[in-house]
């Protein structure tokens, strides 16, 4: 059989005040810790991950908390609006524990028969809650406060902006194996069968609206699962093929990635399961240690010295 693209594996996105990152997804929307670690390409910030217990593929979304960030703006050419699974009847909870903390949010609606609550973290990131009308069997991980019948289960829909959608649609269904589910107004939405849940794309045109600035508050990247090596590089063939220019495979320590600005104009990943987060820290430890890229591990002393304290 031919390599499958299983849905999404990550979402990465650009933050301002670290603590003030962390303090959101863990303790207001009740995501775990998955890695504490650094940017490849610029030690001096932390890479945060965020997700399930396992840091399941699905599950992880990830950020560049830079503390000096100018404000992005939401628009053609990007990831636009990040949307979580969780559990029917779960609103109630959301929109007080939102009030609680100062969150903004508009009141439930609802696209393709499924309630969603839109909501902003503190930097500006759109997101959304919503129950999906399909079975979405994976296991939240919770907290003391966010219990598992309110609990995050993972990515449920990634959302696009862009000018127009053809030729990134045919990315989707050409190359990555999704079909075109249901359409309204210039909305579409896109599945694959792989998976359970991160299982949707939707693709938003909209000619008219201004070009996106990425900065904070932004999506950086949206990241693809595929299950191991050979089927990346499988993809990144086939990516080729279609006249792209994927990145050479790159060692991110956690998987394994490709990379490529799809036609739209968003910057896409593929990424594999392996090695995956318990490589460097055992999964009762994840998220509690400072890791290091070996590259960067001579800098420990002065980056435990710089970056700032959280937890």
């Amino acid at each position: 059989m031919e390599p499958r693209i299983l849905g999404l594996h990550h979402v990465t996105a650009i933050a301002g005040n670290a603590r003030r990152n962390y303090d959101f997804y863990t303790k207001v929307l009740g995501l775990r810790f998955v890695k504490k670690t650094v940017n490849f390409d610029d030690p001096g910030t932390y890479h945060f991950y965020f997700g399930d217990e396992t840091g399941s593929a699905g599950t992880i979304l990830t950020f560049f908390p830079w503390e000096h960030i100018t404000q992005g703006r939401r628009g053609i050419g990007q990831a636009t609006e990040v949307g979580y699974s969780v559990p029917a009847g779960s609103f109630d909870f959301w929109i007080k524990r939102f009030e609680q903390y100062g969150v903004t949010y508009n009141k439930p609606s609802e696209k393709f028969g499924e309630p969603y609550l839109t909501f902003l973290d503190p930097d500006g990131l759109k997101l959304e809650l919503i129950v999906s009308k399909t079975d979405d069997p994976r296991t939240p991980w919770t907290t003391a406060e966010v219990g598992a019948e309110m609990a995050t289960k993972g990515f449920h829909t990634v959302t696009l902006t862009l000018a127009s959608i053809a030729a990134t649609a045919e990315i989707l269904t050409d190359v990555f194996g999704y079909t075109l589910l249901e359409s309204h107004v210039n909305r579409h939405r896109y599945v694959t069968d792989t998976v359970q849940g991160a299982a949707y794309i939707d693709l938003v045109e909209a000619p008219g609206e201004a070009r996106s600035v990425t900065a904070g508050g932004s999506v950086h990247h949206i990241a693809f699962r595929v299950k191991d090596d050979e089927a990346e590089l499988y993809f990144r063939k086939k990516l080729i093929e279609k006249g792209l220019q994927p990145t050479p495979q790159i060692d991110r320590d956690y998987f394994h990635s490709v990379y490529f600005r799809e036609p739209g104009g968003v910057l896409f990943e593929i990424a594999t399961d392996n090695p995956g987060f318990t490589v460097d820290e055992p999964l009762a430890e994840l998220g509690t240690h400072l890791m290091l890229p070996k590259q960067h591990e001579h800098l420990r002393a002065r980056l435990e010295a710089s970056l700032p304290p959280i937890g």
